[in-house]
């Protein structure tokens, strides 16, 4: 019986797991984040690879197909360059390389379309119509327009809170709340931590949750903004696939929007109600690699039984 090897490989974690056709999930693994971005293709293929051979030990191949979503693959290319890396190691015999989005989308949606929007470390969102066409971003940061996600709102704490301490921003208690978790006599200290690489920049994210849980008015305003972002990721994925006056489930994942977060959530909720009323919300509890297992599946032609048998296993 066939094999499938699916991966989930996010910035901050990689899951994996081995999947009969049946459907019967056979082992789980978990490894560090998947950052070809950062780290370069090879060395971003190496967790999956590690990964793997940690928990199936090191004959090859692991599976007769990889099905993986994956942080980084963001243009085609870049999932053709993922996809022969992937081929090149031998871990399986055939491969298939999407967006870690569509991940979310596979894994939270009752059908095989619809939208996904994510604001974890980053923020992306895409979509797949009824027909099968797909609307997606190049989510490359600031570059292509994108704004939001963990490490960048901790960026914007530690800019506010700099800011109001040095005189140059309005009084904020987001001062505190950078001196107090980081155990720093100002903010700026942080700030230059980080510069002299003595405080990796990625703990800034560690400020996301006091952030969106404060009713500081610098707070309330990042907050806001941030929502406002989630709102336009999501109704432009649905105008760009002519969905807007169609019942239409939106699933919002990533660890911000899965925090709940209140404030954030509300508005949330009151911005797609008024510009996308047709659209169901629906906040991620099934994990991404079970998009990863769909896929593969689908792949080698799996029944419906195996996908809910599968299903079943990885949220038991």
């Amino acid at each position: 019986m066939k094999t499938v090897l699916a991966v989930d490989g996010g910035n901050s974690k990689t899951d994996i797991a081995l999947v009969r056709a049946d459907g019967t999930v056979l082992a789980r693994g978990r490894g560090p984040g998947f950052e070809p971005h950062s780290v370069g293709i090879a060395a971003a293929v190496d967790v999956v690879v590690r990964t793997a051979a940690a928990l199936l030990g090191p004959s090859l191949p692991h599976a007769d197909h990889v099905a993986a979503y994956l942080a980084g693959a963001d243009l085609p290319e870049e999932e053709t360059a993922l996809r022969d890396e992937f081929l090149r190691r031998g871990i399986a015999t055939s491969v298939e390389v999407g967006n870690d989005t569509f991940a979310l989308l596979r894994a939270g949606t009752t059908t095989p379309w619809g939208i996904a929007v994510v604001c974890g470390a980053g923020v992306n969102a895409a979509g797949i119509a009824p027909d099968g066409r797909v609307a997606r971003f190049p989510a490359l940061g600031r570059l292509t327009g994108d704004w939001g996600g963990g490490g960048h709102l901790g960026e914007e704490v530690l800019w506010h809170a700099v800011r109001s301490e040095d005189g140059r921003g309005a009084p904020t208690e987001l001062v505190s709340l950078v001196r107090e978790h980081f155990s720093a006599p100002s903010a700026t200290e942080v700030a230059l931590a980080i510069h002299r690489g003595t405080l990796p920049r990625h703990r800034l994210g560690e400020l996301t949750p006091a952030l969106l849980s404060s009713t500081d008015p610098t707070a309330r305003t990042i907050t806001a903004r941030l929502a406002e972002e989630i709102i336009l990721l999501g109704h432009s994925i649905l105008t760009r696939l002519e969905l807007l006056d169609t019942a239409v489930e939106v699933v919002l994942g990533g660890g911000v929007l899965t925090s709940g977060a209140r404030t954030l959530m509300s508005a949330i909720e009151s911005g797609y109600a008024a510009r996308a009323p047709h659209a169901r919300l629906i906040v991620a509890t099934q994990p991404p690699i079970l998009g990863s297992i769909h896929m593969g599946l689908s792949q080698i032609d799996a029944d419906q039984a195996a996908h809910d048998r599968a299903a079943a296993q990885i949220t038991a």
